[in-house]
């Protein structure tokens, strides 16, 4: 190696590169050093013409951004998250999907924790909220950390935005995104009714959930406006799972009393109970109609197609993420949403056959 080439070396090693900073970054894209800090926190707010030249001078340089620095500067950790009852039911993934465009669409990133019914779950998710790991927080749970179903408890201290989704909170001061439930299972109630069901048979959701609640009012109301008794013996509970839907299913083979229609409030619990009926040799809808609520994936395909009540689940989740977002960013959001539902015919429900005798299950 020649004297040259060694001076080179030595400077290299006592002078490494200098860094590539954000002043750099600016004075190739043409843009002020605040233009690109907001392409990297908050590129909606800036235009697509110098997002771009941001992003291109951000890629000739190598610029990597210190968001350490950045976050102890502001105090912002640039995340959300999400907390769900249960991480396998297919029902969360347009929400999800809905809550996660408004985020990228902000600069933020989501973090998804599952509950699955775990005390242990919860006590981390609120305990890693508490620290200050995320901006903020959707609760579809139905309570606040520390809270029972039903409001009872002390919530847990957390200091950051927090707004509820599908699931009311009872008593929580915090904006609630959701559908009328009541309403919906209602309208399905009536539906069967006047297609001239008498015997409707409701599959539950789990005891003291928000949601099974309203729904519950929203069969007895259809029942009442199609001047239908109330029938304990023809209420199943289930837990919104595929399970326990081929349970209710099970029960209704094995009653010598058949219900006409079945609305389970979930489309798990419709499609496992559909499944249960036609390996027995029972036909749908012409021997028992089924009826589901939610509208997820699956319900078009089954076989038959579902008949049910279409929750807007990807705009349920935009709408949520809107509202965090803009009290992330300190702008008015309203403390309540409601979204309108739909009644999807399909193939499952059709008109009774000649009612039979009874209505009991047992």
């Amino acid at each position: 190696m020649d004297e040259t080439a060694k001076k080179r070396s030595v400077e290299r090693r006592t002078h490494p590169p200098r860094a590539v900073r954000i002043q750099d970054v600016a004075k190739l894209a043409e843009v002020s050093t605040a233009t690109v800090s907001r392409v990297l926190a908050m590129p909606q707010r800036v235009s697509a013409e110098k997002r771009a030249r941001v992003l291109e001078a951000i890629a000739k340089t190598g610029y990597t951004p210190n968001l350490t620095a950045r976050s102890l500067r502001s105090q912002k950790t640039g995340m959300v998250l999400v907390v769900l009852p249960d991480l396998a039911n297919t029902f969360f993934s347009r929400i999800l999907r809905g809550i996660e465009e408004i985020l990228f669409e902000a600069g933020y990133g989501m973090i998804i924790g599952g509950l699955d019914g775990s005390p242990e779950k919860e006590a981390h998710f609120a305990a890693f909220t508490a620290a200050g790991r995320v901006d903020g927080a959707i609760l579809l749970n139905g309570h606040l950390f520390g809270q029972s179903q039903d409001g009872q408890g002390a919530a847990a201290e957390i200091d950051i935005p927090v707004v509820a989704l599908c699931e009311a909170i009872p008593k929580a001061d915090i904006p609630q995104i959701e559908i009328d439930n009541r309403a919906a299972a209602r309208r399905m109630t009536e539906y069967l009714a006047g297609l001239g069901h008498r015997q409707i048979l409701y599959v539950s959701g789990p005891k003291g959930n928000v949601l099974e609640q309203e729904r519950f009012k929203g069969y007895c109301d259809g029942l009442d406006k199609a001047e239908l008794p109330f029938d304990s013996s023809l209420v199943v509970a289930g837990d919104y799972t595929i399970e326990s839907g081929v349970h209710a299913g099970q029960m209704v083979v094995a009653s010598p009393r058949r219900p006409t229609a079945v609305f389970c409030t979930s489309d798990e619990m419709a499609i496992g109970l559909m499944r249960t009926l036609l390996s027995a040799g029972i036909r749908v809808p012409q021997d028992i109609s089924v009826a589901g609520f939610d509208d997820i994936e699956f319900a078009a395909v089954a076989e038959p197609a579902l008949t049910t009540i279409r929750q807007p689940r990807q705009e349920l989740g935009r709408a949520a993420a809107s509202v965090l977002v803009a009290l992330l960013e300190k702008r008015e959001a309203p403390q309540r949403i409601r979204l309108e539902t739909e009644l999807v015919v399909r193939d499952s429900v059709a008109g009774p056959r000649p009612p039979a005798t009874g209505s009991s299950l047992g």
